[in-house]
């Protein structure tokens, strides 16, 4: 499973989920993630269709790269947790 991660420095709930992201990596070294800045990634933002009104935008990958689950705004760090660890052997 992979997670990738849409932000922007424009965007205040992605500035409240860089610490919450990063503490979540560090309990889950496992945990594969990508970050993709919405203003510099414009392939990665128009391949996965990331409205700039929904932001953050987090998009949970199997191991072949099919969308699981897709979350936007400010998501608290247990619902998180409980996805990845849903989702950890897709």
């Amino acid at each position: 499973m992979k997670v990738l991660k849409f932000g922007a420095v424009w965007c205040p709930g992605c500035l409240v989920m860089k610490p919450r992201w990063k503490e979540i990596e560090a309990e889950h070294p496992w945990l594969k993630t990508e970050y993709h800045d919405f203003d510099t990634d414009k392939e990665a933002v128009q391949t996965y269709k990331i409205d700039h009104t929904l932001m953050p935008a987090f998009v949970f990958l199997d191991t072949q790269g099919n969308e699981l689950l897709r979350l936007n705004g400010e998501v608290e760090k247990e619902k998180l947790v409980s996805l990845i660890e849903k989702y950890k052997d897709q």
